[in-house]
């Protein structure tokens, strides 16, 4: 048989069905028999990896455990017959990730398209089931032509017992989809319940309704890739974490995230206290431009102040006025959100609260400490925003905060102007402790617009030519007595002035002082109602 030349595989088609018989027991059949079954090469001609070889990529090797491998269709219609489908269509176990235990599903698409059938559902709901039981994450690999037909109702069932388990896992162990093939109609809403969605280039495609049927009910022409791509997601809709470029990449990404963040509700394991690692933090000193407008990328201050290479972005390609992601603090992982001055200034608009507030519950579901990064010059103004609910939005942000009884420390590096200065984790949404760097300038607007509107009337009577000068001069009036840190700190909206240098060093005895920190109960309620 001949060497496959795509570089997505290590090995031949030979060598690698081997290696995989070799690791997992139910796969030691004969040749032909397994070439039959498992059609690893209908995959490769389309540049994919089969179910299983997906499977093996992302556990440590040796470790899959398959559970269900006999389970098969019971339902016989339109021409389908029972007991033809293996395995119904989706791989399902356990194994270990860098020796985290982990359960996994994979659908296979050479198994009539993938379909979600009530067997093939139930044997999802039943591995995430099994992970809350078992307090791990549970990692699922969709490649799927959808429900399948030929059962009818029988196969919407299987989606939602899926939806449900999705739900009740929700908030208790991570949750990772991998669209690794189409996901389409009600199969998208499990992905989207989920924590975390992975995409790869060329492979993904997720959409409620196909090009065909939006050409049915609106006359539109659209391609898949311009319905549902990983960039589309990646970029316009939000709906996907992550992108790369091939499956390899992708699954050494889940691997690094599992790596990261606790295994479920409860988990100490990513909190140990371990003695401080310094760090040089000398270049942080003359990190901010010189001009309070200047851009600058805030990407380089979490590099700077956190462990060397533990930053973890999620949806970078997304919102990109707000930095989101996870980072180690002399080994302890924490969640970072951040202004973006390099993008739109930094400043909140929908999406980006958007982004944030969902990050923000994540980290707290699992009580991993909020770092919150500021320097955002406030709300996005505009008709659009407007129209498109920035009120709602901007709320979301505002609730996740004020709910979160994480730890949550906050840095306002330059600038927290007006309601955004309140949505960024401040003193009055519970942040344990608030810092300001020397240059931190925290009021209702910039000096600018300020002096526009406190002094409009003497702006009328002041020659053209000098009204720069009386800006300036007003400007800086208002700069010393309204909005330098020194106020605030009077006030203790910030509890102290550090320099830049000091800031790892702070913040790393903050999470110990305030590790196991307890909430006072002031309302007795089932939940509030978030702006959704």
């Amino acid at each position: 048989m001949e060497e496959q030349k795509s570089s997505i595989f290590p090995a031949g088609i030979t060598e690698l069905k081997n290696k995989i018989a070799e690791n997992i027991p139910f796969m030691r059949e004969k040749e032909s028999e397994y070439a039959d079954k498992y059609k690893l090469e209908k995959q490769h001609e389309k540049g994919k990896l089969h179910a299983i070889e997906r499977i093996t990529m992302i556990l440590d090797k040796d470790t899959f455990k398959e559970i269900g491998s006999r389970v098969t269709n019971h339902k016989s219609s339109l021409g389908l017959q029972e007991d033809t489908l293996p395995y119904d269509g989706v791989i399902t176990g356990y194994g270990f990730i860098k020796g985290q235990k982990v359960y996994i599903y994979s659908q296979d698409f050479t198994v009539m398209g993938g379909t979600l059938g009530n067997e093939h559902g139930k044997k999802i709901a039943h591995i995430i089931e099994l992970a809350i039981k078992t307090k791990c994450p549970v990692i699922g690999i969709n490649d799927s032509g959808g429900a399948r037909i030929q059962e009818g109702v029988n196969s919407l069932a299987g989606y939602g017992d899926i939806f449900y388990m999705n739900t009740l896992a929700s908030g208790y162990i991570p949750q990772i989809s991998i669209i690794a093939g189409p996901c389409a109609g009600g199969a998208v809403y499990s992905p989207g319940i989920t924590d975390f969605i992975f995409t790869i280039d060329d492979v993904s495609n997720m959409f409620v309704t196909g090009p065909k049927v939006i050409k049915s009910v609106t006359n539109e022409t659209v391609t898949a890739d311009e319905l549902g791509s990983a960039r589309v997601h990646s970029t316009i809709s939000g709906v996907a974490h992550f992108r790369y470029e091939t499956e390899e990449k992708c699954y050494e990404g889940v691997r690094n995230l599992i790596d990261t963040i606790p295994q479920y509700y409860g988990d100490k394991r990513t909190f140990r206290q371990e003695p401080y690692v310094n760090k040089n933090q000398k270049a942080l000193e003359s990190i901010l431009p010189e001009r309070m407008t200047q851009g600058y990328d805030m990407r380089n201050v979490i590099n700077e102040m956190f462990d060397k290479d533990s930053f973890i972005e999620v949806q970078s390609e997304f919102a990109k006025n707000v930095v989101v992601g996870f980072a180690k603090l002399s080994n302890i992982t924490v969640g970072i959100v951040g202004s973006q001055p390099n993008f739109a200034a930094g400043v909140l608009d929908c999406d980006s609260s958007d982004k944030a507030a969902r990050f923000i519950r994540f980290c707290d579901s699992y009580n991993i400490p909020l770092i919150t990064l500021v320097d955002v010059p406030g709300f996005m103004p505009g008709l659009n925003q407007e129209m498109k609910g920035i009120i709602r939005h901007g709320a979301k942000l505002l609730y996740a905060y004020s709910e979160a009884t994480t730890i949550k420390l906050t840095v306002v590096l330059r600038k927290a102007y007006g309601g955004a200065y309140i949505a960024m984790c401040s003193k009055h949404l519970g942040a344990d402790y608030v810092y300001a760097w020397p240059t931190a300038e925290i009021a209702v607007m910039g000096a600018e617009g300020a002096v526009e509107i406190i002094h409009s009337k003497e702006l009328k009577t002041v020659p053209k030519g000098q009204i720069g000068q009386f800006i300036n001069e007003k400007a800086a009036e208002y700069r010393d007595s309204c909005m330098n840190g020194e106020l605030a700190a009077k006030y203790g909206y910030v509890d102290e002035i550090i320099d830049p240098s000091e800031t790892r060093e702070r913040l790393y005895s903050d999470l110990i002082m305030l590790r196991g920190k307890s909430e006072l109960t002031v309302v007795r309620k089932k939940h509030g109602n978030i702006p959704l």
